[in-house]
Formats: structure tokens, sequence, C-alpha cells
């Protein structure tokens, strides 16, 4: 038994300088402000005709010790199906980079999205990242904040064209439970 914990210490020594622990920093001090229970409208911006909007809920926690926040989506559709999706979001203080990965019931595929290192403590703003480098997709960047002393969350996706011109596609208006 003590060689077993000898060894099991050795190991984890080893793993610990190969991966060093790391700390939270001041995106999750952001995330955590993020947590609840929410209502939400998304509204979808088609290129042509009037927006579309639908009605949701979301609850919103830390965790792996605080390090990570989940987001768990349900949205109600017009024809009275649901669907549901989830994004884990972290942020690395040695980077200063936010990374999101999202997957939901209409797809079978994932998203992936990244800051550029650039954060001013309250704004998040994330690039699509190509997972299929042969098929990469749509170019868009999403922007997120709290307005209203953090009673509203809102978070805009916008279609980038090949003149690096936006054009807003999603936006959820989450309000505070």
């Amino acid at each position: 038994a003590t060689l077993l914990m000898a060894s099991v210490a050795a190991a984890q020594q080893n793993h610990n300088q190969f991966e060093p622990l790391s700390t939270t920093g001041a995106g999750q001090k952001l995330l955590a402000q993020f947590t609840g229970d929410w209502d939400l409208v998304k509204t979808f911006f088609p290129r042509d005709g009037k927006p579309i909007a639908g009605k949701g809920a979301c609850k919103q926690y830390m965790i792996q010790n605080g390090k990570f926040l989940e987001s768990d989506f349900i949205f109600f559709n017009s024809d009275g199906t649901k669907s549901t999706g989830t994004g884990i979001s972290g942020f690395d203080p040695k980077t200063n980079r936010f990374t999101t990965v999202w997957y939901d019931s209409r797809q079978t595929t994932m998203s992936i999205r990244q800051s550029d290192g650039t954060f001013d403590g309250k704004n998040i703003v994330l690039w699509a990242t190509a997972l299929d480098t042969e098929h990469p997709g749509h170019k868009t960047v999403a922007r997120a904040h709290l307005e209203q002393g953090g009673r509203l969350h809102l978070h805009r996706q916008f279609l980038i064209d090949d003149k690096g011109n936006e054009r807003l596609i999603i936006e959820l208006r989450m309000t505070r439970k």
C-alpha cells in the first residue's frame, strides 16, 4: 500500500510538472457574474425578411472549481417543439483568451470560438475557429456583456463578409429570473 501511494504521488508530481496547475483570473470573475437562471428571447435576423423571435430559458453555473462556466439552454420553437444547447466557456489568464465550445440538439457538430487575447474586463469577443480547415464555414464573431447592473445578458453573433462588414444574425437577450 505504501509503495502504491508513493507511485501515485510520484505520478502526480510528474503530471503537475508536465501540466502545471493554473489559477483563475479576471475572466473567471466575469464568467461568474453570468451564473443564475435566465429567461431569454432568441432573435434570428435573416438576410431578407423580418426577424424571427422565439423564447427560451438558460441556467448558467461555474464548474471545475470555478474555472469554467456551463450554460444549459432550452429553446421553445414556434411549432411547439423544443431544442437544447450547451456551452462551456473558459478563460486562460496566461494568454488572456476566452475559449467556448457549443453543441446543441439541432446538429451533430460542435463550434469553438476564441478571443484574440484582448480583454477589457467587461466584454467577451469571440471569433469562430474552424475545426474543418477544408470547409471552414462562415466567418463570425460573437460579443457578450452584461447590462442593467447584471440583470441583462446580451449575446450577439455577427456574420462577417469578405470585405469585413458585419451583419447581425443572432441575438440572445437574457433577463435574470
